[in-house]
């Protein structure tokens, strides 16, 4: 059994996870809407560039989960989903999965995107496992802060090994398809790394080092 590893945002979906949620709370009037999206698309262009301080980021992102109820929080993640998430699903990205369910491998997604806005969209996509930033509860209510390893750059390398350590598993065999430069710690990690629909400079990479190059949207 192989694992199948895959990021979420812009990989095996149609944009940002992150980024929508944000700006799903400016649509709500949850946050500040002038405020919050100038930050939330400053962060999204470091991010994007390689530059994101994951820290202070998160100690932006993660500040509206701790000023709401689970329930509350719960009812917009679902709206979130099928207004937001479901428009971002691509059949192409849904039938790799397949392929790999098919040849028995591991699926698993990992990502810097809290688990409070990915662990539903990993169920929606029918991936057991999934590997994300954890922000931290406390009595069932979100405190604002995060736990663990941020899974981000390296952070995903560290937090991968110990999944493999807990598991008894290897990187043997092992795929791993993103979008992003900040993905390139963990893409030299594995068998098989696939660039996907991939940014500038990891399409550079890519080319030079004849990694195949996939894309899941057209």
């Amino acid at each position: 059994m192989a694992l199948a590893i895959f990021d979420l945002d812009n990989t095996l979906l149609n944009g940002d996870s992150d980024h929508a949620w944000g700006e799903f709370l400016c649509r709500k009037g949850v946050v500040n809407e002038g405020e919050y999206r100038e930050a939330n698309d400053r962060f999204y262009q470091l991010y994007k560039e390689g530059k994101l301080d994951i820290l202070e980021f998160l100690s932006f992102a993660l500040k509206p989960l701790a000023q709401h109820s689970s329930e509350k929080l719960s009812t917009w993640h679902a709206e979130f989903m099928s207004d937001v998430v479901e428009p971002m699903m691509l059949p192409k990205a849904e039938a790799l999965l397949q392929q790999h369910r098919d040849a028995g491998d591991q699926l698993m997604i990992i990502t810097a995107t809290n688990r409070f806005v990915t662990g539903p969209i990993a169920a929606r996509l029918n991936v057991p496992v999934i590997i994300a930033t954890e922000p931290e509860q406390i009595d069932g209510k979100y405190t604002g802060q995060v736990t663990d390893t941020p899974c981000f750059q390296e952070g995903k390398v560290v937090r991968l090994n110990r999944w493999l350590e807990e598991n008894s598993e290897t990187l043997e065999g092992s795929y791993f398809y993103s979008d992003s430069i900040n993905d390139l710690p963990l893409l030299e990690g594995v068998t098989y790394p696939v660039a996907v629909n991939p940014d500038e400079r990891l399409t550079a990479i890519a080319t030079e080092r004849d990694w195949p190059i996939l894309d899941l949207r057209g």
